[in-house]
């Protein structure tokens, strides 16, 4: 089954908030993208993208900190020129250090929204459930 670019664009609309200097990887795109789990389809979005594209899919790279091979190395080794021209280091064994250049996105979008209206609700209710016990206690 072929899956269609506007079926990506939520996976862009993510990549394009990655500031330049940050890095994120494709599980991290994924969730936000509501995806969680589909790293492998932030791969096959990326790999679509044209030169016209204003996706900065040099941005994302492995959870390793490593520029993903695409068995491409000259594809490689522009991923990894764009992100040095943005100030993101490379250790010797070629990876990025995430502690230090991983983008850490002020919201999480639609999925965090639901968690934290989640956890919201459960914390209304362990109020009530509190409240409702120390009354029957007095």
């Amino acid at each position: 089954m072929k899956t269609s670019r506007n079926s990506w664009q939520s996976v862009y609309r993510v990549v394009r908030r990655i500031p330049a200097g940050r890095v994120a990887t494709y599980g991290q795109i994924a969730a936000l993208a509501g995806m969680p789990g589909a790293a492998r389809q932030v791969g096959w979005a990326l790999h679509a993208l044209t030169e016209d594209d204003d996706v900065p899919w040099q941005r994302v790279i492995n959870a390793r900190g490593e520029v993903s091979s695409r068995g491409i190395r000259e594809i490689e080794d522009l991923q990894r020129a764009l992100l040095r021209s943005e100030g993101v280091d490379f250790n010797r064994a070629d990876r990025v250090d995430l502690t230090r250049f991983a983008w850490q996105p002020r919201s999480t979008g639609a999925v965090a929204g639901k968690r934290q209206k989640s956890a919201r609700k459960r914390g209304t209710e362990r109020a009530r459930k509190n409240a409702q016990t120390a009354g029957g206690k007095r």
